[in-house]
């Protein structure tokens, strides 16, 4: 009797918690650490065994994909890399705010809330402005290609049986879901917004092309302890 393997599978993963306020973001907290720890418990006992391991360059993908180490050495892709929210606030925003870094004289504390108020429409304008931003390299049209690149490459790569885990970022996993789903780019926003700390998206590559099953699934986080739900 010949066993029939599963279609390829590519499971997106948001990092765990950063240092949102710290002079350095690009860390992950003790929260986030725990979240990591938790989705790789949550794996095992569901029986996923994935037969690749990738990551983005920075320091919270890569420390996040820490916590799998068990299932082999992860590649480091730098196309799986978080846009960069400071360049967008810088060209796009109307604020002086910023993700890291030590705050400016007489601000008040910066909250998780406050900061995502003005980075959506800091984010729309960046999206509109396309190639034409002055955060360049770093354009809208530049990440959201390189997301893309990165997944068809992986996608041309796997073989049935398969299970890739993709060690990314909340802006990079939206990009790449609203493209699947033949969203609006003006959908962009709302979807990062919404990005929990170690959601897991889901996508299947079948005959009929590469699709989204699942779209940040954290009820690893809910099973465990749900005052490890993050959203930065």
């Amino acid at each position: 009797m010949s066993i029939i393997k599963a279609v390829p599978t590519v499971l997106l993963v948001r990092h765990g918690q950063a240092s949102f306020g710290a002079e350095d973001y690009d860390v992950l907290s003790a929260v986030g650490v725990r979240q990591s720890e938790v989705l790789a418990e949550a794996m095992r006992r569901r029986g996923v065994e994935p037969t690749r391991l990738i990551t983005g360059s920075m320091r919270r993908q890569v420390e996040t994909a820490a916590a799998f180490a068990e299932y082999g050495e992860a590649t480091v892709d730098e196309r799986w890399d978080e846009y960069d929210p400071n360049a967008v606030l810088l060209h796009h925003g109307e604020t002086e705010l910023r993700l890291d870094g030590p705050q400016l004289e007489g601000q008040e504390e910066l909250t998780s809330r406050a900061f995502q108020a003005v980075l959506d429409p800091a984010l729309r304008a960046w999206i509109e402005a396309a190639e034409g931003s002055l955060s360049h390299p770093h354009t809208w049209t530049r990440f959201a290609d390189a997301g893309a690149a990165a997944l068809a490459e992986l996608r041309a790569e796997l073989e049935r049986g398969e299970t890739a885990l993709v060690f990314t970022s909340g802006g990079t996993i939206a990009a790449i879901c609203a493209a699947l789903l033949d969203s609006p780019e003006s959908a962009f926003p709302a979807l990062n917004r919404g990005m929990v700390n170690t959601g897991v998206s889901k996508i299947v590559i079948g005959a009929a092309g590469t699709s989204l099953i699942g779209f940040n699934d954290h009820s690893h986080l809910e099973e465990a302890d749900r005052s490890l739900i993050t959203y930065r």
